[in-house]
């Protein structure tokens, strides 16, 4: 196995969006005794260090490949942790020294998300157990997560009015009432109807579809899909959706 490096890790702030709530993915962290009685349990961000010889946007990926079986999605390095009282906290210096690691080694971090359609992905965790909790209902997490989560929700925010990143949290194809719920949702506050379709009906890369919804109760909608070419081709400046 690769020699790992004990000051480095990545951490990935997995958001996930189930059409009701933006989700994170977290990591169940427990320790027990040697004679099996437990000690705690809590919750983490999905993260480990890097190995020695290993690019970090490759370590990113491989982690996240690691413990959810995702490969080839969005990734988003958005902040470096390095503050040097990150492992001031008694419950992680006992975690760390359970798993080998020197809990007075100085650790730098490296945050990274992604936004995933939560309906459109399997968890393969292996032997770790994690869960979708929404991001408005999270407690207490492990070492500094909490600022990790706070931090990559502030720049998601950002980068969903300055480009098109929002797409990544829907199906291909979608109607204009799930665009309008993804941005409620992302941003925790209700849009006009008539409003916001104004501000989408600016978007020309927002393709309407000859199809509608199918196998709905209610009156079936049209389909949308975002053309990445589109955008490409009619970006002019700055985009900006303004809330």
């Amino acid at each position: 196995m690769p020699a790992i490096n004990p000051n480095i890790s990545v951490d990935c702030v997995i958001f996930g969006y189930d059409f009701k709530d933006l989700n994170v993915l977290l990591v169940e962290r427990t320790l027990l005794s040697e004679k099996g009685d437990l000690i705690f349990t809590d919750h983490t961000l999905l993260g480990n260090h890097i190995y020695e010889e290993e690019d970090i946007d490759e370590a990113a990926m491989r982690i996240l490949k690691e413990l959810t079986g995702f490969e080839n999605i969005f990734l988003e390095q958005f902040h470096t942790f390095a503050h040097p009282k990150r492992l001031e906290n008694e419950k992680d210096r006992q975690w760390l020294r359970s798993i080998g690691f020197d809990p007075d080694n100085r650790v730098i971090t490296v945050g990274y998300y992604s936004l995933l359609n939560c309906k459109e992905v399997t968890l393969h965790a292996g032997n770790r157990r994690v869960c979708w909790v929404p991001v408005n209902i999270v407690g207490d997490l492990a070492f500094d997560h909490n600022l990790i989560l706070a931090k990559a929700y502030e720049d998601l925010k950002l980068k969903v009015m300055l480009g098109p990143i929002a797409y990544q949290f829907l199906p291909r194809k979608f109607t204009l009432s799930q665009l309008q719920k993804l941005y409620e949702v992302i941003f925790n506050i209700r849009f006009d109807k008539r409003n916001f379709r104004k501000k989408v009906a600016r978007m020309k890369y927002l393709v309407p579809l000859n199809e509608k919804q199918k196998g709905v109760a209610h009156k079936p909608a049209q389909l949308y899909m975002f053309s990445r070419e589109v955008f490409e081709m009619t970006k002019k400046g700055v985009f900006e959706f303004t809330i």
